[in-house]
């Protein structure tokens, strides 16, 4: 999640089909820090202020309604004048360098030593992540068709409109290992497939 100008005409923030659905505030607080590197505090302030949410600081082990995370992307799509698959394209990408800094730098390097591996193991990731954080609803990842220059990325998620930040910690996770990655959509779950599915090409910048 030019492949992005696809991406972003079809996938855009919602909390359609995830009301009841909550996300830890590692996800809010990695949104503050990347606009706030980026832009400043008081650009960060004003975008908390415009989605009407009531919070000082978000907490990291703290689950918080979808529809938190969901106000404060589009508040900052409309602060920055940016389309909020962007914003979410640049929020998938930060997240890879955040959560490392974050403490989970050890349980990424344990994830896998290649960029095909990383991802084949995604899953198993989430679930050791599971054990801090119970209430975590993740989505689930597979690989198919892998050689040593692409594969097909599955994502599956009962969430709507975060394609786009899937897309950005492919590219992310394509920084990691010094990869050149590229990415085709195949099928998209807002145009009716059972779920995303993508084309990943990837080679040593």
């Amino acid at each position: 999640m030019d492949d992005h100008a696809v991406i972003a005409g079809r996938s855009r923030v919602s909390d359609r089909g995830a009301r009841g659905q909550t996300m830890y505030g590692l996800v809010n607080r990695a949104l503050a820090e990347m606009v706030t590197a980026d832009h400043g505090a008081e650009v960060w302030q004003e975008i908390k202020d415009a989605s009407g949410i009531d919070v000082g600081e978000f907490h990291a082990m703290m689950p918080y309604p979808d529809e938190v995370t969901v106000g404060l992307i589009g508040a900052a799509s409309a602060r920055l004048q940016i389309p909020p698959s962007v914003v979410l394209r640049a929020l998938g990408a930060y997240w890879i360098r955040y959560t490392a800094k974050e403490g989970y730098g050890d349980l990424l390097q344990l994830a896998g030593g290649s960029f095909p591996a990383f991802l084949q193991n995604l899953d198993a990731m989430h679930a050791r992540v599971g054990l801090s954080f119970p209430e975590l609803q993740p989505p689930s990842f597979r690989c198919t068709d892998v050689t040593e220059a692409s594969l097909t990325f599955h994502y599956y998620s009962a969430r709507s409109g975060l394609t786009d930040m899937v897309l950005g910690l492919l590219e992310g996770l394509g920084q990691l290992f010094s990869l050149d990655v590229s990415i085709t959509p195949l099928t998209l779950k807002d145009a009716g497939a059972d779920h995303d599915t993508f084309h990943v090409t990837y080679a040593p910048l």
